[in-house]
């Protein structure tokens, strides 16, 4: 009897160190590798959706504390650094609150001049060219105006599409932001519905960056639930393993 119970704790040792290992390699990939993020709110579109599930490379600009879950490491600044490029997709920390997590693209770097003059985006005095290619697939909030899409081209060739509802919203007149040291300016892809570095959000430190958007994973649209017998008309098909640019 007493080989018996021997055995069964020898087991579940054996399956609380499984365990155990498993959390710890699973907290390893998600702080030093990649980690999923899931996207609720339109300021993306139309490169994001809500109803995005997507990838971001942890290593990409090094690790800080907010690399860690909980940003709980005690430590400032960057390890490992390396500065994004004008035009990638990131994952931050907002600088409000040091806890909400915010996806936009890099518009500014350190020492840039960003400002937006009836709608057109100009960075350190020239004009960032854009090319209109449609309509956006929504309305413009309460109106039945679609908001125009364009392909914008950044001074390093990075080219992304945007929407605007129109070059005379609020957001489309803005004084002109001087980057400063170790930080960035950000922007949302949804022009004219994006809480950015033109608003509340501000500069971003280096320090909040948590990693670039690589890929997509996973997307649904407004009708996923629990039904999986309906899943399969609610999942976006074309959108998986997508690459964000």
């Amino acid at each position: 009897m007493g080989s018996l119970w021997n055995l069964i704790w020898r087991r579940r040792g054996d399956t609380y160190r499984t365990i155990v290992v498993a959390v710890l390699i699973a907290l390893g990939v998600r702080t030093f590798a990649y980690e999923p993020f899931n996207i609720p709110s339109g300021s993306m579109k139309p490169t994001l959706l809500i109803g995005d599930y997507l990838f971001v490379s942890k290593f990409s600009y090094g690790y800080s504390r907010h690399s860690f879950p909980w940003s709980f490491a005690p430590f400032k600044g960057r390890i490992l650094e390396s500065e994004p490029e004008r035009g990638d997709v990131v994952v931050f920390k907002t600088p409000a609150d040091d806890k909400t997590d915010y996806i936009k693209r890099v518009i500014g770097l350190p020492g840039d001049r960003i400002q937006v003059t009836g709608g057109r985006l100009y960075i350190n005095g020239t004009e960032v060219p854009r090319e209109p290619v449609g309509e956006g697939s929504e309305t413009c909030g309460g109106s039945a105006k679609h908001p125009t899409t364009y392909i914008e081209t950044l001074p390093n060739g990075v080219k992304h599409m945007i929407w605007e509802c129109s070059d005379n919203y609020p957001l489309d007149n803005t004084p002109e932001f001087v980057v400063p040291p170790e930080h960035f300016f950000m922007m949302g892809d949804n022009r004219d519905n994006s809480n950015d570095s033109r608003q509340s959000v501000g500069y971003v430190p280096a320090e909040n960056l948590i990693g670039r958007a690589e890929f997509l994973f996973f997307s649904h649209d407004e009708n996923f639930g629990w039904n999986p017998l309906e899943w399969p008309d609610t999942i976006r098909w074309d959108r998986l393993f997508n690459g964000i640019h």
